[in-house]
């Protein structure tokens, strides 16, 4: 089941819903002030890379990435 981010119209509140199935943004009710005026926002995630290779391809014994995406700028591209 996908988690959508939402950002509140009315309160400018930010809150994350845990889809069942496919619910129209007008079936979205923000926690805080109850208002149906919410935008879905656009999400990074965060992935892990575990072993003893790092993005350059070599196997020495350097730590693993273990940041966030680099979408949310932690991969240090």
């Amino acid at each position: 089941m996908p988690i959508f981010e939402y950002r509140c119209s009315e309160c400018n509140s930010k809150f994350e819903v845990l889809h069942k199935s496919y619910a129209s943004e007008e079936e979205i009710i923000c926690p805080n002030c109850k208002s149906n005026k919410n935008k879905k926002l656009m999400s990074s995630f965060s992935s892990s890379v575990n072993g003893g290779s790092d993005f350059s391809g070599s196997s020495d014994d350097s730590p693993s990435y273990t940041g966030g995406g680099c979408a949310s700028g932690m991969c240090g591209i």
